[in-house]
């Protein structure tokens, strides 16, 4: 099958995804019912700023984690690194690198991890504490691969490890995320794009904490209440995640460009929703952002997002570098800022 007609069968098969979307559209919301969900936490301050509407637009390092298949559009090799101060007293940080090989394609590596401080063990008997500490934190490692098929269409694929630990249990998974992008010539050069993440394998925690001791039977010659048992866990999911979005240049000139960017969200763990932002960048040095997440989704906290990002190259380098912040208004729930810093060279 040639490039063409692949790229057209990947095309509609995506658009028929979408639509299938309302088709199964959730009539009860399934929040708190799947594992890792820090997968979910977005990456990229220039993402946040614009409401997370991004899956067009990712076309830097960032791709790693919105669209692998934007990777393909990459001319020099590309790094990201993110800080988040996420809610309850945890911190979610990411790094990426993404390699272009010429006509081989780009490959990418990517980790992400959610942690925290050490926390008091507690029981019943002893409320303040019994002296020992645990921790809790969650780890993601990607490869990711992604090629042009056609001068317009990409396509891209990351396969990646996830664990989850907590004390002395733990567990992990494995998940693959692709993902394609389509350059057109409606509309002053619409993007249209597609992802789908974390299509994997169920997590279940395992660990010594499961381990008891029980007795059998009292009948039974022989029998006592130290024999080992291990209590079996339920398996959770992971988020499963379809976006599809388009995404234009709303005005451009030789000083300035608009980016407008919409992103319809369809998961396994809630409702539908759609995300909206905007980009104005000024000679490819200053941007200034602005959007909504989760737009017409039910119980939703907060969703307004803002943020600026800057352009500037190394002294005695051609790298180029560019620092970009975002605020995110999460309502009830603690704001989140985010920084991202992108090294290209």
């Amino acid at each position: 099958m040639s490039n063409k007609y692949l790229a057209t069968a990947v095309i509609i098969f995506f658009i028929l995804l979408s639509f299938s979307m309302q088709s199964y559209a959730q009539s009860v919301s399934k929040s708190g019912t799947t594992a890792a969900n820090f997968l979910e936490i977005a990456v990229g301050a220039n993402a946040v700023g614009m409401g997370g509407a991004f899956v067009s637009v990712a076309e830097d390092a960032a791709a790693l984690y919105w669209n692998v298949g934007g990777l393909a559009n990459l001319e020099q090799n590309e790094a990201i690194l993110v800080h988040t101060n996420w809610i309850a007293e945890t911190s979610f940080d990411y790094a990426g690198l993404a390699i272009p090989l010429g006509e081989f394609g780009t490959i990418g590596l990517s980790f992400t991890s959610l942690s925290m401080d050490d926390m008091k063990v507690r029981t019943v008997e002893k409320p303040e504490g019994t002296g020992e500490f645990f921790s809790a934190g969650d780890i993601a490692v990607g490869l990711s691969y992604a090629r042009k098929l056609t001068d317009r269409f990409s396509i891209g694929l990351t396969v990646k490890y996830i664990q989850q630990s907590i004390w002395h249990m733990s567990s992990s998974a494995f998940a693959i995320d692709a993902g394609t992008v389509f350059k057109t010539d409606l509309l002053g050069g619409m993007v249209i794009g597609a992802s789908i993440s974390n299509f994997g394998t169920a997590m279940r925690l395992d660990g010594r904490d499961t381990r008891q001791f029980v007795r059998i039977d009292d009948t039974k010659l022989g029998s006592n209440d130290q024999i080992p048992t291990n209590i079996e866990l339920d398996e959770w999911e992971l988020p499963l995640n379809i976006q599809l979005g388009v995404s234009t240049k709303a005005l451009q000139t030789e000083d300035y460009s608009v980016t407008v960017a919409v992103d319809a969200i369809h998961p396994n763990n809630n409702y539908e929703s759609i995300n909206f932002g905007t980009e104005l960048a000024f000679k490819d040095f200053l941007f200034i952002r602005g959007g909504y997440q989760s737009l017409f989704l039910k119980d939703a906290e907060g969703g307004l997002s803002f943020g600026v990002g800057l352009n500037s190259k190394m002294l005695f380098s051609q790298a180029l570098i560019n620092f970009d912040y975002a605020y995110r208004d999460f309502g009830r729930l603690e704001n989140i800022h985010v920084f991202s810093l992108g090294i290209k060279f």
